[in-house]
């Protein structure tokens, strides 16, 4: 089997994680072809990938060459595949439940509405929470809230609404529930709940928010004191974006795009990455382990150094445009791409999103799309410029056009969620109304319990290794006191 073809439908599928997966190898197993740039060697290509080879079948998450059957799932189904795979999540809600802290909390959930948030939901649901949740149609899979809606929770989501529908849903939501907490992603329930409905704003415990877009637009809030309750920048754990951003933002961003533009799509295609945080970085490596050429830009000097250190060519964005086949904005910034940009891109070439903030290319300022030439591809003409080929209408292509981001990544997030739900209704009443950020404890304490159900952990260490010397006078010289002895 062609090794693009096997990585692009095992992750589609599935919605498995695939970096750090075990993947049992057979003896004298290859690949069916060769990348253009991405070399033949099968192990090599795995552990490029992030997936650890193994000659043991047993204990192995997936087996090279074999993709289970595709299937038209259940919302029911679908939460119990993804609930099957959130261990850390499963684990500690059962213990924030044991608290009592949530009895009777109302939390209202704005993320998309996948199998995973699902999970979330019931899981805030089985440990005493009262739980309500919205979604903008792009963000919805309808069997998910129709199964839901069925479980009896308050669902304001629905796949064929449009823009004034999505509004008067959420506002809906917060008469209906009148939340204690919110779990935001892009700041924008929250921020709809201050512009439109103070009162129920004022009462708000707090906010915890998933998303670097939505952090910046707190952080804006915050340094204009106008935010009225906590915000932990859930987005801000290590495990939210070394995990979420790099591995599950990064992996899922390429394998939708080769569903909606063939598995071979990266094979020699030039591709420029517009923005190298850490899902700029992820996308770039495996689109690169795909066989393509990656140019990186990034108006940051360091990060645009990091990609040359990484291998990558490090370019202005406006000299990037012209040769590239592929265009895809990491930034989360909007108008990172505007239309004289759009206007030095080539006929034909991709255009696609995995920031994923409204506008981050400059639609807003085209005329509308032309009638989609297929599922998820649309024509964008650009005035005094090329036609050129958009990805899921310019929405974050993973989440719009596929499954979003892999179960066990979404493990690790929606754990750092609940964490950040128990500090705020711990301190509820105590805490600054500004931005907070989660102590790095709590990231290392949901690190290792996802180590254990891997069989893995972490290392323990003798001496001080603490970040402060207790005394200085202590150096790599010798001293003759110490007889000697270099210290």
């Amino acid at each position: 089997m062609e090794f693009a073809e096997w990585v692009c439908e095992l992750s589609q599928r599935t919605n498995r994680s695939l970096a750090g997966a075990r993947v049992y190898v057979p003896d004298g197993a290859q690949c069916d072809t060769v990348c253009a740039q991405g070399g033949t060697d099968l192990l090599l290509r795995l552990r490029a990938w992030g997936l650890v080879p193994t000659g043991e079948r047993e204990g192995a998450d997936f087996v090279w060459g074999e993709l289970p059957e595709e299937a038209d799932l259940s919302g029911a189904l679908l939460m119990d595949r993804a609930a099957a795979h959130m261990p850390v999540s499963t684990g500690l809600a059962r213990e924030l439940g044991e608290t009592g802290l949530l009895d009777g909390v109302r939390i209202g959930i704005c993320l998309v509405l996948e199998p995973k948030t699902s999970v979330l939901v019931q899981l805030l649901h089985d440990v005493g929470a009262e739980v309500g949740v919205f979604a903008p149609a792009a963000e919805v899979d309808q069997r998910v809230a129709d199964d839901l809606r069925r479980r009896g929770f308050t669902v304001e989501a629905d796949a064929s609404w449009d823009a004034t529908a999505d509004h008067d849903g959420a506002l809906r939501l917060l008469d209906e529930l009148r939340p204690d907490l919110i779990i935001d992603d892009g700041a924008s329930f929250a921020r709809l709940a201050v512009l439109e409905r103070p009162e129920l704003a004022a009462a708000l415990g707090g906010v915890a928010e998933e998303t670097t877009s939505g952090v910046r637009a707190f952080v804006a809030m915050d340094e204009a004191d106008a935010l009225p309750w906590p915000v932990v920048a859930v987005n801000d754990s290590r495990l939210k974006t070394r995990f979420d951003n790099r591995h599950g933002t990064g992996e899922t961003c390429v394998t939708t795009m080769q569903r909606l533009l063939g598995p071979t799509c990266f094979d020699g295609a030039r591709v420029t990455v517009v923005g190298y945080g850490p899902v700029g970085e992820g996308f770039a490596l495996r689109a690169r382990a795909l066989g393509a050429e990656v140019t990186v830009c990034d108006a940051d000097p360091t990060r645009a150094l990091e990609a040359a250190f990484a291998g990558f060519a490090a370019r202005d964005l406006t000299d990037a445009l012209a040769d590239a086949d592929i265009v895809v904005s990491a930034t989360g910034i909007r108008h990172t791409l505007t239309v004289d940009h759009l206007r030095c891109m080539r006929k034909n070439a991709t255009l696609a999103v995995i920031g994923g903030i409204a506008n981050e290319i400059a639609l807003d300022e085209l005329p509308p799309l032309a009638p989609t030439r297929q599922d998820g591809i649309d024509l964008l003409t650009v005035p005094g410029g090329p036609t050129l080929c958009l990805l899921a209408g310019g929405d974050g292509v993973n989440y719009t056009a596929g499954g979003g981001n892999p179960i066990e990544v979404m493990d690790l997030s929606f754990a750092v969620q609940l964490s950040a739900v128990e500090h705020l209704l711990r301190h509820r009443g105590q805490l600054p109304h500004h931005v907070l950020r989660l102590d790095a404890e709590v990231d290392d304490r949901i690190a290792r319990r996802a180590l254990g159900v891997r069989g893995y952990a972490a290392s323990t260490v003798s001496g001080d290794t603490s970040p402060t010397i207790s005394d200085w006078k202590l150096t790599r010289f010798a001293d003759e006191a110490q007889g000697g002895r270099h210290v």
